[in-house]
C-alpha cells in the first residue's frame, strides 16, 4: 500500500496550476487588451448567445458592472445586441466575427507557447505523462 497523501497533491496541484494559468495569461499579447471578466465574457459568447443577466451571474458580478462590460465590448465590435425573438423586452448578446478574431487569436497565442514550452522543457515520457493526466484532471474539473 502507498503512502499517497490526497491533501499533498491537492496543494501541489492547486499551486502548480495556479501558476500554469497565469503564465498563460502572460502569453498572448493580445489579451492584454482586455481585463480577465471581459476575456471571460468573450470565452462564454463563444459558446451561445446569452442574456446580460445570465452573463453577469456566470461571472458573478452584478448587472451593472456587466453592463459597462458589455457596452466596453460593444464600441470595441466584439459583440452584438439582438431582441429575443421568444420576448421582446429581453437583449441577447452574441459574439461578433470580431470578437471570435480576438478569441481564437488569443487561444492561438497560448497554445503556441505551451506547445513551445511542452517541446522544450519536456521528454517524450514527461509528455507521454501530460497526455496521460488529461482524463484524470477532467475528472477534477467535473467534480462537483
Amino acid at each position: 500500500m502507498s503512502n499517497i497523501n490526497p491533501d499533498e497533491i491537492a496543494a501541489a496541484l492547486r499551486t502548480v496550476v495556479t501558476r500554469l494559468i497565469k503564465k498563460l495569461r502572460k502569453q498572448s499579447a493580445i489579451a492584454q487588451q482586455l481585463s480577465l471578466t471581459m476575456r471571460s465574457t468573450i470565452a462564454m459568447l463563444y459558446q451561445t448567445e446569452m442574456l446580460p443577466s445570465e452573463l453577469a451571474a456566470a461571472e458573478k458580478i452584478t448587472n451593472q458592472s456587466m453592463s459597462q462590460i458589455l457596452n466596453h465590448l460593444q464600441q470595441l465590435g466584439f459583440i452584438n445586441r439582438k431582441t429575443s425573438a421568444t420576448d421582446k423586452r429581453k437583449v441577447l448578446v452574441t459574439l461578433s466575427a470580431k470578437g471570435e478574431d480576438f478569441l481564437l487569436q488569443m487561444r492561438s497565442e497560448r497554445n503556441m507557447w505551451l506547445s513551445r514550452a511542452i517541446a522544450q522543457t519536456c521528454n517524450t515520457h514527461e509528455q507521454e505523462l501530460l497526455l496521460n493526466a488529461i482524463a484524470p484532471l477532467t475528472k477534477l474539473i467535473d467534480f462537483e
